[in-house]
């Protein structure tokens, strides 16, 4: 469809009217059992974690709303030139970077610590939907017409796996494949990709770094080195099993406050969740986490042109990503990766870049109605 130019400029007021404000509620009702998880993590302190993520949300909030107000035609124009900003940043890690956990993927901006493969998450959603955003269903028919799309995936990704993360690569890989599906490109395309990337599986084997290997081998067979590289999963388990169905109490886990769970303030913070309030809890906590979904999904839905859609969708698949990946790690359903959960995990640039995302999806909410051109530009 193609929309005409018109006026559609609102005041702040009336944007202010026309953000979900229960989706905001529900978000802080989110960062708010991170909070509460962070104070048990260290055993009943605001200190050293939960202090610091409360001020993270709340400038992560102030964002949130900006972003927001933002017209999503702004958005739409600036796509590429943030995408680009990102890569750049993506490339300097490569030469200023410093080294973390193993890997190098951080630049000190002295005020925080910056990771650039996560601001790049929402970049290459908003490059990739304004690219198809213009695109017929002929026109994504057509390979000559993927390649520009496929040069903007592949180009972060190997940067990614540079540092190495494989699990960001991936996650690149995932909502980008997505975007592909949904902007039209058959399925047999898809089949294609994924065929070779099986075939290759062989070959990246041998680029892959010990520890990665390792991470592989661990989750074909965590009990071969229950106190090595089995050590992560095994002590998940046993912290997930001995929750039971109610859980053991508010600062009561004991496979977490006893040192027994690793990063039980990052990667297996859900683990520490489950142990201490069960099942239930575990299960409570996914719905709600459901329900963001739901709302990012109505939204994108709602919206009645397709870059907003493609953003909205986009931003809503990178979350449950995140959600998936960190919840089946936990659970030994996949390798172990470095992929926090958002608004529960302590974390600065994920927490911030998660907030943004959120505010751009608040952005499609509110200018769902605006009249865009297939190409969209002139009309701002």
């Amino acid at each position: 469809m193609i929309w005409d130019t018109g006026d559609d400029h609102m005041t702040i007021g009336e944007k202010l009217g026309q953000i979900s404000w229960s989706l905001v509620l529900l978000i802080t009702i989110v960062a708010s059992v991170g909070f509460a998880m962070l104070y048990s993590a260290a055993n009943g302190n605001l200190d050293p974690w939960a202090s610091r993520q409360m001020v993270r949300f709340g400038a992560g909030l102030g964002l949130m709303m900006v972003c927001a107000l933002i017209d999503i035609r702004i958005w739409m124009r600036f796509a590429y030139i943030l995408y680009g900003l990102t890569l750049l940043l993506l490339l300097g890690v490569e030469f200023f970077g410093f080294v973390g956990m193993g890997a190098q993927r951080w630049i000190d901006l002295g005020f925080m610590q910056l990771q650039p493969s996560e601001v790049m998450k929402v970049c290459l959603v908003l490059a990739l939907a304004r690219y198809f955003h213009g695109a017929t269903l002929e026109d994504t028919g057509r390979i000559p017409h993927l390649v520009i799309p496929l040069l903007l995936v592949l180009a972060p990704v190997a940067l990614v796996l540079m540092q190495p993360n494989l699990g960001t690569a991936l996650t690149l890989l995932f909502v980008s494949g997505a975007l592909f599906f949904l902007s039209g490109v058959r399925l047999w395309k898809f089949g294609l990709v994924i065929g070779s990337g099986l075939a290759a599986i062989p070959v990246v084997w041998q680029f892959l770094h010990d520890y990665q290997r390792n991470r592989v081998l661990t989750f074909l067979d965590p009990e071969n080195d229950p106190l090595g590289t089995g050590y992560h999963i095994m002590q998940s388990k046993i912290a997930l099993g001995s929750g039971g169905l109610f859980g053991k109490g508010f600062l009561q886990g004991t496979q977490s406050h006893l040192n027994f769970l690793p990063e039980k303030q990052t990667d297996f913070i859900f683990t520490m969740l489950a142990e201490e309030f069960g099942l239930v809890g575990a299960v409570a906590f996914l719905s709600l986490y459901c329900l963001l979904l739901l709302y990012g999904f109505v939204i994108a839905l709602r919206c009645k042109h397709q870059f907003g859609r493609l953003v909205g969708l986009g931003l809503t698949v990178n979350l449950f990503l995140y959600l998936f990946i960190n919840v089946a790690m936990n659970m030994g359903l996949i390798p172990v990766v470095g992929i926090p959960l958002p608004l529960l995990s302590y974390g600065g640039t994920a927490t911030l870049t998660v907030m943004i995302g959120f505010g751009i999806l608040l952005s499609v909410h509110v200018h769902r109605d605006v009249r865009m051109s297939r190409r969209g530009i002139s009309d701002f």
